[in-house]
């Protein structure tokens, strides 16, 4: 059997819907905008070991709306900063011990969108 730390069980939630204030100038960050997330969270335990109890696991509607009230609240120039605290956030607030978000912004005309993903884990 895998350790927790070996485990490669993932929950991922793809293209979230969110709204934040986010952009370099002041007109952009005027009103929130559309971005997507979608997050990949490693547990703390593998799934082998939850015995079917949501209390074992990460709670993916928490998580959800963890990062709706996050980004909501916020006002950054980069969408880096606003993915980097998210990340940071979300291990400090959830038994996950790794974490990885595309976080995508809408706003350039001739691309379908830009993205930046970041990867963080747990302190050991």
């Amino acid at each position: 059997m895998e350790s927790a730390s070996e485990s490669t069980d993932q929950i991922e939630v793809r293209e979230l819907e969110v709204f934040a204030r986010v952009g370099v100038t002041e007109s952009e960050r005027a009103k929130p905008q559309r971005l997507t997330l979608t997050i990949t969270v490693w547990s703390q335990a593998s799934f082998d070991q939850l015995e079917d109890d949501i209390t074992r696991t990460t709670n993916y509607s928490a998580l959800c709306v963890m990062a709706h009230d996050f980004v909501a609240d916020r006002s950054d120039r980069l969408i880096e900063t606003l993915a980097s605290e998210l990340a940071a956030k979300m291990l400090r607030s959830f038994p996950i011990r790794k974490v990885r978000l595309e976080l995508r912004k809408f706003v350039l005309p001739d691309a379908k969108h830009s993205a930046v993903i970041v990867t963080r884990s747990a302190p050991i």
